[in-house]
């Protein structure tokens, strides 16, 4: 059976743009698009208890998917849409879910203020315990957000693609990762931005501070590396540019301020088991607190 594109909706204003979003992505792969709707049960009285007027909450969910999927085929015409109505918990519904998915995408609503984005808890585990890609998508992203802006600097969806940046770890490159990144530039006909953040090592920084040579000596290693870890997948995507930026800064606020301009934002997260439940990583937890595009978390061995 073809896999989906999977998109979380709770009739949310984040949700709605993620779905949005996820209806582009579907046209782009030619899949067909699944929306989801996860309904916590409320105790049987509260459930019937009518909202507003004669509609009661059971109704006011089942409303949600549907009416969803009917404005995105308007929208998107070009685009299969699915409705699915799921029971439980939301978190554990959405892993589920995304496990016959292609990706499945969600939506994260922004901080008042000053500083960066609100990741909810529902997000924050499907995240940690999918093992499918899922993208996060910001309350009020547009199509235009992810091109570049037309002459006169006006936003605009018919310009090329902003470049997709991939936040990478050259102790430990991975396939899927690599693969999905690639792959995301290709289908947007646009560059590929890898970054890799390093620190020199501890000989260096007590023993050898003031060898500028022996410093240039590590930086140019660390890009060797990454040119090496590239190599053959330039030679499986040969039309997609690369542009290799090997920094020496820590690798979350080089990811981020790299970031600034892509379309969308790639990182990896190592499955692993631990008593203490699963981890997203320091550098993955703050690219999806700090990064305006949308972020897609990579699972991966």
């Amino acid at each position: 059976m073809s896999r989906t594109i999977t998109v979380g909706l709770d009739g949310s204003p984040e949700s709605r743009a993620a779905a949005e979003w996820a209806a582009r992505e579907a046209l782009q792969r030619g899949l067909p698009l699944k929306i989801v709707h996860v309904w916590e049960p409320v105790p049987e009285p509260l459930a019937q208890a009518p909202l507003v007027g004669p509609e009661t909450h059971q109704d006011w969910t089942e409303r949600i998917p549907r009416e969803s999927a009917e404005g995105i085929r308007l929208r998107h015409p070009g685009v299969e849409v699915i409705a699915d109505q799921l029971t439980g918990n939301p978190a554990d519904a959405l892993c589920e879910a995304a496990g016959s998915a292609e990706l499945l995408v969600l939506g994260s609503r922004r901080f008042g203020g000053i500083g960066g984005f609100m990741v909810g808890s529902v997000s924050l585990a499907v995240v940690a315990y999918a093992e499918r890609p899922v993208v996060l998508v910001r309350a009020g992203e547009q199509a235009s957000d992810e091109h570049e802006t037309a002459p006169g600097d006006v936003p605009s969806d018919a310009t090329p693609f902003r470049p997709v940046v991939l936040g990478l770890d050259t102790s430990a490159p991975d396939g899927t990762l690599l693969e999905f990144a690639f792959d995301a530039a290709a289908r947007r006909e646009t560059s590929l931005r890898v970054v890799h953040g390093w620190s020199p090592p501890p000989t260096y920084l007590y023993g050898m501070s003031a060898d500028l040579e022996a410093g240039g000596s590590v930086a140019r290693h660390e890009a060797a590396v990454l040119t090496e870890v590239l190599r053959p997948w330039r030679q499986k995507f040969p039309d997609v540019q690369v542009i290799e930026a090997s920094r020496y800064e820590s690798a979350a606020p080089a990811l981020v301020n790299a970031s600034r301009d892509a379309s969308l934002v790639v990182v990896g997260r190592r499955i692993r088991t631990s008593p203490f439940g699963a981890h997203i990583g320091h550098v993955t937890h703050a690219v999806l607190h700090h990064v305006t595009a949308p972020v897609a978390v990579v699972a991966h061995g």
